[in-house]
């Protein structure tokens, strides 16, 4: 739970408000897919014991599209020439009022849920005996589990129209819910908008950004309101009014998007979503709300001076990590211990707690690689290509960084190590945010590693971003953060690249096969297929399917191989094919990575029945051929659309490290920009540096192009 949420644990009554904008479409009709999972959200919390009070707005809105259809079917063309008159916006009320109504009893009928209807009018607040009988009404009600849906009825409101008119005890469903708020002493007001929040400018404006703590005294004359609302009465204007009213007396306010299908159930969780109001919030210790935007803005700045040293000024930071990390193993193996515990506590699977542990020696390995990194050739500033454009007129082709990364990766602390000294070798800024699983160990890390880089580059060129919920913030910063790689699930990598404007470099699923081909040495395939299934079975380059091809069924090698794995405690899992001939169980899905000491295994006619099988069914990572017939192998190497393919070798090889990169950021499975392992060079682009002596363009009369190649040495 997030600090600044949790008073949200003392809530029992809420109060949820939902807007013109969230409850129609952008025609004007229902939204009713919306208003469903709205209902269900509402269902799932009073089964577990809130008392839910639904305020809701759209019954003018749903009126006016039913008048207006009404309209059109009774006008004859020559009524249809004439200027249209706005319809009478209290008609539209009351007609649009049954009908959205009904909607609401129906969706609750269908979640077993019992609904009531109160509609009232700002006069009847006037009277002290109908607030006494509203409070007794709405506590009978929601002692009978029932939740009650009020709504201002506009059709008599002595207002003169219910969009203009802003006087009286309440002046819109926001101020009536904010009344209600105090009436009904409820613990928690929330105002579902378009929008997931406050933001401090009007949304779509590049710099506008969420505030997640609303505080009267800095952001009341800091923020700029974009338009109303397209279809209510208000828009967040009206919103910010009802909440700091409602929150001044008592009842914390959070507003954030109806758009989302579980956002009130987060805000009950205290996660931190929308913006909160609370009369308090001015005396909390608090996250700063820039804090995304500063972080990413901090590691840009130290980069650019990062890249202003030396080559031996940056190789130097290098090894002064790598020696950081051995002078604190006993630290590290400690911290991580304690993770390790943790997670083994919380029941994890054995794939996680497997990539979690820091095991014996990997310190060690992790600061040689470091070294190795250290002194291979400076990445920055290389000349690529030199070209004389013209006499005197030269153009230089230049490697340089990226700018900053934005790594998001799960379990591995490991991957923090490699991370962090390949952004420094590459001269990169670096935002990194691990598994919580790894909290511990991360942060020891993130710690020594930064302790060991100069203050002339400053400390901040390497964050450590310790909470999820600022990863949503972080995603829109397209003009901060300049590529996001995500190492994880494939469901990761897909949540990620559905969130951000940014270019992702995306490692989905390990889907790794190897193919033992008729031709293959079958003492080979043995040691292959073990090595790349059971050497580190919770890697992403492990093998998770072995295709075999149809003529060494029944054969000796076949089975000695599968009593190899057997005995290794590998589970076999058959395909279509294998399954009966082999007499295994049937995998579930030709398309799964195991993770695990498990594997699928296959039958197929040919090579070229292998290579379909690994472009349909395969996550295009790493996948090898075991066969003595080079033209065979040369077919299913040129043929296999994966970033790597190996040939009587294990998939275990594909890896930074081994590789000779000196570390990886990850394996990109996608085929722009970077793929495969992806090391320094896959952290670098290019720019171009033009050298002259005055010349200019004037229509290309005076330039005589010869465009010549110039060696680059």
């Amino acid at each position: 739970m997030d600090p600044t949420r949790n008073f949200m644990r003392d809530v029992k009554r809420i109060i949820v408000k939902v807007g013109t904008a969230v409850v129609t479409r952008g025609d004007g009709r229902l939204a009713v897919g919306r208003l469903g999972v709205l209902c269900e959200q509402l269902k799932e919390l009073n089964s577990q014991g809130f008392e839910i009070i639904l305020v809701t707005s759209g019954a003018v809105g749903v009126g006016r599209q039913r008048l207006k259809y009404r309209k059109l079917v009774n006008s004859s063309f020559a009524d249809l020439q004439k200027p249209q008159e706005e319809l009478d916006g209290k008609a539209c009320a009351a007609v649009g009022q049954s009908g959205l109504m009904a909607l609401y009893d129906a969706l609750f009928t269908q979640l077993d849920v019992a609904s009531s209807q109160l509609v009232v009018t700002d006069r009847d607040f006037k009277d002290p005996g109908f607030r006494v009988q509203l409070i007794d009404t709405v506590n009978s009600l929601l002692n009978l589990r029932v939740v009650p849906v009020f709504n201002e009825n506009d059709a008599i409101s002595t207002r003169r129209a219910p969009y203009e008119d802003a006087s009286g005890i309440f002046w819109d469903n926001d101020s009536l819910a904010a009344l209600l708020a105090l009436e009904l002493n409820a613990d928690l007001l929330v105002l579902l908008s378009d929008v997931e929040g406050l933001l401090s400018g009007p949304p779509g404006e590049p710099h506008s950004k969420i505030i997640h703590t609303y505080i009267k005294d800095i952001h009341e004359k800091e923020i700029t309101f974009g338009d109303k609302s397209r279809v209510g009465r208000g828009g967040m204007t009206t919103k910010v009014k009802a909440a700091v009213h409602s929150a001044d007396r008592g009842t914390p306010v959070v507003i954030t998007s109806g758009f989302a299908t579980d956002n009130i159930i987060k805000v009950l969780r205290g996660e931190r979503i929308g913006t909160v109001f609370h009369r308090d919030a001015h005396l909390w210790v608090y996250p700063k709300e820039t804090g995304a935007r500063e972080m990413a803005v901090s590691a840009r700045e130290s980069s650019r001076r990062l890249q202003s040293l030396s080559s031996e000024e940056r190789r130097k930071i290098l090894l002064d990590i790598a020696k950081a990390l051995e002078a604190n193993e006993e630290l590290i193996k400690s911290e991580n211990e304690a993770d390790v515990v943790a997670a083994q506590k919380a029941g994890y699977e054995t794939s996680l707690i497997s990539r979690l542990t820091l095991k014996p020696g990997k310190i060690s390995s992790l600061s040689k690689s470091i070294r190795t990194l250290a002194d291979m050739e400076d990445p920055i500033g290389q000349t690529l290509k030199k070209t004389e454009l013209a006499d005197g007129l030269i153009l230089e082709k230049t490697s340089c960084p990226l700018g900053v990364l934005l790594i998001v990766f799960e379990s591995r602390p490991d991957a923090l190590v490699q991370i962090a000294s390949l952004a420094v070798r590459s001269g990169n800024g670096l935002l990194l945010k691990g598994g919580k699983e790894a909290m511990r160990s991360n942060a020891i890390l993130h710690k020594i590693i930064t302790g060991a880089i100069p203050d002339n580059v400053g400390k901040r060129l390497i964050g450590l971003v310790t909470s999820r919920d600022e990863i949503p913030d972080l995603l829109k910063l397209d003009d901060v953060i300049d590529l996001v790689i995500p190492r994880g699930s494939n469901k990761l990598v897909s949540q990620i690249k559905e969130s951000t404007k940014i270019p992702v470099l995306g490692h989905s699923d390990g889907i790794c096969h190897v193919y033992v081909d008729k031709s293959a040495n079958m003492d080979m395939a043995k040691q292959v297929v073990l090595d790349a299934k059971a050497d580190y079975p919770a890697a992403c380059n492990a093998m998770e399917t072995l295709l075999v091809h149809k003529d060494i069924v029944g054969t000796t090698g076949l089975n000695d191989l599968i009593f190899q794995l057997e005995a290794e405690g590998v589970a076999l899992y058959g395909g279509p094919q294998a399954s009966p001939k082999l007499n295994i169980p049937l995998a579930h899905s030709l398309n799964h990575e195991y993770s695990s000491m498990a594997c699928t295994i296959e039958i197929v006619d040919d090579v070229h029945s292998a290579i379909d099988h690994i472009n349909h069914h395969g996550s295009a990572h790493t996948d090898c051929i075991i066969s003595e017939d080079r033209e065979v192998a040369e077919v299913f190497l040129h043929q296999v659309d994966s970033a790597a393919v190996f040939h009587n070798a294990s998939t275990r090889f594909c890896d930074g490290a081994r590789f000779g990169l000196g570390a990886e950021v990850g394996i990109s499975t996608g085929r722009i920009h970077a793929r495969g392992p992806v090391g320094v060079e896959g952290l670098l682009t290019t720019r171009w540096i033009l050298r002259g002596s005055g010349q200019v363009v004037d229509g290309d009369k005076g330039v005589s192009y010869i465009h010549k190649n110039l060696s680059l040495k």
